[in-house]
């Protein structure tokens, strides 16, 4: 059945089969990767591999977490087999299944845009680089609205900011002495009135300019 005059070769049942297709291998993938420590820990150290032994506490986004089935769904599901009241999902598995049904039913129109596009300059490729495929962007063309959609999504609903001493030690290393010594002086006054630091212990270096030899 065809799906849109734009391309003649869409059809409404590949457009929903991969819809579905794209969801189940999304979760197969994702259950998968959870098992890995490689996947889902930070990696600190470049010349690490699946093979190191990498250890941490995951993101609560990897973690599983147990969801309550709705009546309905129990006596769906107790028709293929399964006798049970509850799944156990990670928030990475949500995450999945929405980025796998913008992938499905929304970045194609991407491509709609770029056939639509060559129609209108009567050519059938944006080039050859690839034969028998076209130009690279005809590869590509649903990849645009992917790409934002999931940076724009990963920043909103799925990045953490959580705060640690390297990142912080990093963002300071990037100032100016002079900002290194004011952001040190207000630093040791919050220490010095919250009891944790004694003020006579502090002691600051003159500058190197000031050094006799």
């Amino acid at each position: 059945t065809p799906l849109i005059k734009l391309s003649p070769k869409k059809t409404v049942e590949g457009f929903v089969g991969g819809w579905v297709m794209t969801i189940v291998f999304g979760m197969l993938f994702a259950t998968l990767f959870l098992r890995y420590p490689y996947m889902i820990c930070p990696v600190k150290d470049l010349r690490a591999t699946a093979f190191s032994g990498l250890t941490c506490d995951p993101n609560p986004v990897f973690i599983p977490v147990k969801h309550n089935l709705k009546p309905w769904m129990v006596s769906l599901i107790r028709h293929v087999g399964f006798r049970t009241t509850h799944v156990m999902l990670a928030p990475l598995q949500w995450h999945v299944i929405i980025m796998a049904c913008f992938a499905s039913l929304i970045a194609p129109f991407g491509g709609f845009f770029a056939s639509g596009f060559k129609r209108a300059f009567k050519i059938k490729d944006f080039g050859q680089s690839i034969p028998g495929h076209g130009g690279i962007t005809d590869r590509m063309d649903c990849q645009f609205l992917m790409g934002l959609f999931s940076y724009m999504y990963y920043q909103s609903f799925i990045k953490s900011s959580a705060m640690t001493v390297g990142f912080v030690l990093q963002s300071a290393i990037k100032l100016k002495g002079a900002e290194q010594m004011e952001l040190f002086d207000h630093l040791k006054q919050y220490l010095i009135g919250q009891g944790l630091l004694d003020e006579e212990s502090c002691v600051i270096m003159p500058p190197k300019e000031a050094w006799v030899s």
